[in-house]
Order: structure tokens, then sequence, then C-alpha cells
């Protein structure tokens, strides 16, 4: 009988190739089916690993069967590709299981007559697994086209991101960078300060055989080493005692400066990370002003608040690509734009292969637009910050430059002049950037804007 975890693996991957949902949405949905926490785990571990490795795999089941890709019945694709990540890279099942298992997924799916096919495919890459025709390491850096076969092939990125990389950073942290996204994240908590401090926290969570460090940057930031803080210390522990959010995500929340009794407006809330950070910083004290446009944002919004403790926060339905509705204006505006996501390749692999060059022309015309309604929000002498988890230039910098040149009474702030904010996460510009080969973070971008005490609000 077919493994019910491959079964589940086999319907994420299947609906992420389709475009029916993206990789965090299939394997909730997939999670669902199953019962066992073993299955759950190793299902997403499965499908995650092929959107992971999807060009190297995609290369090696064509050198095996000496068929494009493109040529396959989708249904039959996902199948050689979970199977080909099983026998690559994870060992410790055995690799007749994986062949039955596909063989069976392949009449399950009412293709019996490709059952041969891959069977066949299948068996000659676990032969050849020690030696795969993948293409190596370039010997000279400088040879571009070798360089790009290794990177986008090899290390699998898309060919066009890869160059752009390859041109900014150089090979050797294009490389680095690519190995970061192709390792699993560690599990990174924030401490909420209004129920409880980092030091106080780790202290619980060892109580409960789970294991954390502190992060490198982010004060509050608790990298988990061992153990399971999402199902044990939950059971055990007051709910809202930390939230789940990378460590460069919590640096964002930083750059807003907070202090108890401002009044401060956060754009893009959901799912309420840095909103709570926020309210945190201000003691609970004063308002924030949370936001977001779809439903089903709003409630995980309003769960996070909730689970938090925070008192300070109210939760508006609205839409920053319009004017915002709001008549008093706020001392401090975050607005954290809906991007890319390029920055967050390791946590999110699909990402890599959902997005276009062309993708950001329409990306940054719609954050000039939010970044335009969320300053007319912003009191003379307040600031706003503007964030995405983007890597990419036209959606952050260039976005900035273009606001600064077509609005008059905002000025840049050196985030190096923000208490609390690390100098070795700020670029020359005064921005807060992380880069996975430099920082070892995932690549988010931040700029602060001032606007000056004689300006209008409009």
């Amino acid at each position: 009988m077919i493994a019910r975890a491959r079964v589940a693996a086999f319907d994420i991957v299947n609906a992420v190739a389709a475009g029916r949902a993206d990789l965090p949405a299939a394997i909730a949905r997939a999670r669902g089916t199953l019962d066992d926490d073993r299955d759950k785990a190793l299902a997403a571990e499965i499908a995650t690993g092929v959107e992971r490795w999807r060009a190297a795999l995609d290369y090696v089941i064509e050198a095996a069967s000496s068929r494009s890709i493109d040529r396959l019945d989708p249904e039959i694709v996902a199948i050689l590709r979970l199977s080909a990540y099983q026998l690559l890279h994870l060992t410790r099942v055995p690799a007749s299981a994986v062949v039955d298992d596909a063989v069976e997924l392949t009449r399950r799916a009412k293709k019996r007559s490709a059952s041969g096919f891959v069977n066949a495919v299948l068996r000659s890459l676990s032969r050849k697994r020690a030696a795969l025709p993948l293409p190596p390491r370039p010997a000279d850096a400088g040879d571009r086209a070798a360089a790009l076969d290794y990177l986008s092939i090899t290390l699998s990125h898309p060919r066009w991101l890869v160059s752009r990389w390859l041109d900014r950073f150089g090979f050797a942290d294009t490389e680095r960078w690519l190995q970061f996204n192709n390792t699993q994240a560690r599990l990174t908590l924030r401490a909420n300060r209004l129920r409880i401090a980092p030091e106080t926290l780790a202290d619980h969570l060892a109580a409960q055989e789970i294991k954390v460090v502190p992060g490198r940057f982010a004060p509050d930031a608790l990298i988990v080493e061992a153990g399971q803080p999402l199902g044990q210390a939950h059971g055990v522990m007051q709910p809202g005692l930390f939230v789940v959010q990378d460590e460069a995500s919590q640096l964002v929340s930083l750059l807003v400066d907070a202090h108890a009794g401002d009044r401060i407006l956060d754009c893009c809330a959901s799912p309420g990370g840095k909103t709570t950070a926020i309210a945190a910083a201000m003691s609970d004290s004063g308002l924030i002003i949370a936001c977001d446009v779809r439903q089903k944002r709003i409630g995980l919004l309003e769960r996070t608040v909730a689970d938090s403790g925070a008192t300070t926060v109210r939760i508006v339905q609205a839409d920053a690509t319009a004017a915002l509705p709001f008549s008093r204006p706020f001392s401090r505006v975050l607005l954290d734009a809906p991007c890319s996501g390029l920055g967050t390749l390791r946590r999110d692999p699909d990402i890599r292969w959902r997005r276009r060059e062309e993708d950001f022309a329409l990306l940054a015309a719609a954050q000039r637009r939010m970044l335009e309604h969320a300053a007319a929000c912003v009191a003379p002498g307040g600031r706003l910050v503007y964030a995405t988890c983007s890597s990419e230039p036209e959606e952050n910098e260039h976005v900035v430059e273009a606001f600064l040149a077509a609005t008059d009474g905002f000025t840049l702030v050196d985030a190096r002049t923000i208490a609390g904010v690390p100098s070795d996460v700020v670029d020359p510009r005064g921005c807060l950037r992380t880069l996975p080969h430099r920082h070892g973070l995932e690549a988010f971008f931040g700029a602060v804007l001032e606007r000056s005490d004689g300006a209008n609000v409009v």
C-alpha cells in the first residue's frame, strides 16, 4: 500500500504545479487529510524539497528519460519530481519503496500506461545517484555561461534571477546566497514583551526541552535549535508568549522607533507580527491602527493581536492602493508593502518559479501608489517606514527614489541613528538591508522617511 505521506506530497506538488495553490496553502490543505504528525512532516518535507530543487530534479529526469519535461504529462512530472527528490535527498527511505510507490501513484492517477516509463526513469536515477550529470562548479568563475549553468541548474534557481545576482554580487556571494536558500530555515520566535522577557521565555522553553539561542541582530529573536515549540510548548504555556517571525522581519519593526503614547498606522499589517512588536515597544500605550485588505487576512490579524494581549490595536479593513480613510495624521506609518517575496526563497521556495522579471513593473507601480497613500497619513515631523521582503532594487530603493523625487517635504533618515537598529544591517544609503550571504538572514529592505515640520498633510 502506498505511503499516505507520499500521496499527500503528490497532491501538494500537483496543486502547486497546476497553479491551484501556493506551497504553504497546499501544505496546509494536505495536512488536514493526515492524522499522523510524522506523515504531515514527511509530506511537507518532500513537497518543499521538490520546489527547492526543482531545476536540478528536472535536469536529471530529462537526462534519465531522454525527454523534455515539457513533453511529459503534468501528473507524471509531479510523480517523477517527488520520487527523484526522495531518491537523491532522503536516502533514509529505501529506493525500492520509493519506486514502488511511484508506480502505484501512477496507477492511482489513472496513468497506468506510464507505469513502465516511471519505473525505468527512477531505477536509472537510483543507479546513477552517486554521479549525477549536473553542471559542475566552474573552475573559472569568469566563464559566465558555465557559472549560470551551475548556479541555475545545480543550485536550482531561475536563470534570470541568478543572472541579476551574479551581476550585482559576483560569483562567490551569489553561490553563498543560493546555498542559503537551499537550506531549511530554522524556526525563529519573537518573544512578546507584553507578556514575557526573551530571557524568561528561553528558560520556560528549556524546561520543556526546547533549546533556543538569541538571534544575532534582533533583540527579541530566539532561534530554535532543538524541540518543537509549536506543538509541545503551546500545550503547556500561555498563548501569546511568542510569535513565529523571521529575524529580518523583526528588524523592520525597529525602524518604526515607536514610543509610548504614539499614534501609529500599520498599513498592511497581517499576520500581525510587526503590529504586536510595535505594541510591545509602546508598552501598550497609545494607538495602533492595523489595516489589511482581505477578510481572511483580517481574521489572521485579529487572532494574532488577541493572543498578544495588546489593547491599543484597532483593526480596520482598508486598501492601501486607494486613499486611506483617516482624517487625523499619525506620528508613525508603516507600509510593509506586498512584493515579489524574492527575499524569502529559503522559506517559500516555490516563489522562485512563480515570479518573472516582467513582474517588477506592475509590482513597483502598486508599491508607489501605496507609498503615496501612506505618506498622506504622516503628521508633520512624523516618519514613514517603507519595507519589503524583496531582494530587488526595482521594489526597494527605486520605489523610494521615485517617491522622493516626486514628493516635497520628505527626507531619508539614516537608520543607524535609530536606537536599537544594528549598524551591520544598514547599507551606505542608511536603509535596512539584510543579505543572506552577509548576514545569514533573508533579504529584507526598509527605508525611513521623515516629513518636515512645515509640510502640509494631504
